[in-house]
């Protein structure tokens, strides 16, 4: 399990970056992020196989974890910048 969670942490970056890229390409609407996310980050964690030696299952959970950890970074982020504006 601290395979999974460790590679998650490791993932969860790229996903936000991929996402910002997405986001900034082509409109979406908020209401999809989560779940776009989410896909964004099994994607990446399967496409991860020549970077580690973790069977295919875990680096999908591992992918989702991080889409999903992605989405919640993100936000934390958004609201950082909302209350250091509001200062």
């Amino acid at each position: 399990m601290e395979q999974v969670l460790m590679f998650s942490s490791l993932l969860a970056p790229l996903v936000t970056a991929m996402m910002e890229l997405l986001k900034r390409t082509f409109p979406i609407p908020k209401k999809y992020i989560p779940i776009i996310s989410f896909f964004m980050g099994l994607i990446i964690g399967w496409l991860a196989a020549p970077v580690t030696e973790m069977n295919v299952e875990l680096r999908l959970w591992s992918g989702g974890i991080a889409g999903l950890a992605a989405t919640g970074l993100y936000e934390i982020g958004k609201k950082g910048k909302k209350y250091k504006r509001a200062s």
